[in-house]
């Protein structure tokens, strides 16, 4: 017969402490708490209410201001003019000059903001999807944490229940008092998974609030479940999909930018045209005269030759990051899928084999136990596969609510990840 340790002889006596501290906290009534929360609730609250939402939409308005700014005409110039302080023979000549676009850069600096609204639309877009894979993925995690709890509270119940069928054949006299030791170390290992689980169960619930934008409000139930995965995509969906990616989206709008500023650069080399009317007033002659000019830059010294060549080398530089974002989003793309897919056949192979076998062999372990067949030994060895089974059962439906989730924010994928968020029966 092995002896125990004397610190897990100790920490097994402890174990009725941790009992309370397991104990999942309750909301008090300043929190504000909601009533049972579901996916789709959670990211429309953030969609509405998040900062980044909000500062999504404030750019967007910024680049609509600055694309009604650039349609604008350039404003003329009143000039007066007077010659000879003297009044009898002073001249006095008034002049309005207005500019005229000779080169077409009214029309290419409209092109560009208009290029510039449309990446800000797109970083909504981008901003939109983002958001609701964050939610997502904090939502699942804290529905992933909540499961953890259920199911450390259902192990202590089979733990304690251990403890006092030993404590009673050790009265008995039919075992060893050691037994009774090892059922309670084993025991007070739960309690302390339990409390490890209502900590993250904690941690879960606060992170989802902030992805939320709603730190302040306590959420006391979530109503989805874990156990149902999103239908997996095929490959030819996937590679329509990832034509639309909103990343690539607009990596392809900025291209399209720096192509209309290189041509904004382009029609800057063309001077503008000024052409003047007025009236000029001689005192001396006692007549006024019509006064008609016409001015244009000689483009001598600055052609704008260096802003054109910086332009063009802006444009290719776009266009090199957006091939470089390509090959990375297919990369991301592909990886999520195959992780998704290899997730599912072990979450379903876990669910299908591991699991009630796990669940057969503890029950048939405690059976013989009971009748006297079986040593404790087998029953702890049985208990901790059961034990070890649940968690990475939760583990594999975490890896894959959170690979549906990235698969969902590369690909704009709406549906993925909200279809199947179901209300608990």
């Amino acid at each position: 017969m092995r002896r125990v340790p004397w610190p897990w002889a100790l920490l097994a006596l402890a174990g009725g402490a941790w009992a309370q501290v397991a104990t999942p906290t309750t909301p008090t009534a300043a929190e504000s708490p909601v009533a049972a929360l579901t996916l789709p609730q959670a990211i429309a609250t953030a969609l509405e209410r998040h900062p980044e939402m909000a500062a999504a939409r404030h750019a967007r308005e910024a680049a609509a201001a600055a694309r009604a700014q650039a349609d604008v005409r350039a404003n003329p110039t009143l000039d007066m003019e007077v010659e000879d302080t003297r009044r009898a023979t002073r001249t006095t000549t008034v002049r309005l000059t207005q500019p005229i676009d000779l080169g077409g850069q009214r029309a290419a600096r409209v092109d560009a903001a208009e290029r510039a609204e449309a990446i800000a639309q797109a970083q909504i877009t981008a901003r939109r999807i983002e958001l609701r894979s964050a939610v997502t993925a904090a939502y699942f995690d804290a529905l992933i944490a909540d499961e953890r709890v259920r199911q450390a509270q259902a192990s202590l119940d089979l733990a304690r229940r251990g403890t006092e069928a030993v404590g009673k054949r050790v009265e008995a006299g039919k075992i060893a008092p050691i037994d009774d030791t090892k059922a309670r170390v084993a025991e007070t290992g739960v309690r302390l998974e339990l409390q490890q689980a209502s900590t993250q169960r904690e941690i879960s619930l606060a992170r989802l609030q902030a992805e939320m934008g709603q730190p302040d409000v306590a959420i006391t139930r979530l109503d989805g479940r874990v156990d149902v995965l999103p239908p997996e995509m095929s490959p030819d969906a996937l590679a329509s999909r990832l034509e639309g990616a909103p990343a690539l989206r607009e990596a392809r709008l900025e291209v399209d930018r720096q192509r209309a500023l290189a041509r904004l650069e382009r029609a800057r080399r063309v001077p503008d045209l000024a052409v003047s009317l007025g009236a000029m007033r001689a005192e001396d002659e006692g007549r006024t005269k019509a006064v008609i000019g016409v001015s244009i830059p000689l483009p001598f010294f600055d052609r704008n030759e260096g802003a054109l060549r910086e332009a063009l080398r802006r444009t290719d530089q776009a266009d090199a990051t957006a091939a470089a974002v390509a090959l990375k989003l297919r990369a991301d793309v592909y990886d999520a899928h195959a992780r998704q897919r290899a997730l599912r056949t072990q979450v379903t192979s876990l669910q299908r084999d591991v699991l009630p076998g796990a669940e057969a062999a503890y029950e048939a372990a405690r059976t013989g136990f009971e009748l006297g067949k079986f040593p404790y030994l087998d029953v702890l060895d049985a208990q901790r596969t059961l034990f070890q089974a649940r968690a990475q059962y939760l583990q594999a439906l975490a890896d894959a609510h959170r690979a549906t989730a990235d698969l969902d924010r590369l690909l704009d994928e709406p549906n993925s990840t909200t279809a199947f968020a179901r209300q608990s029966p």
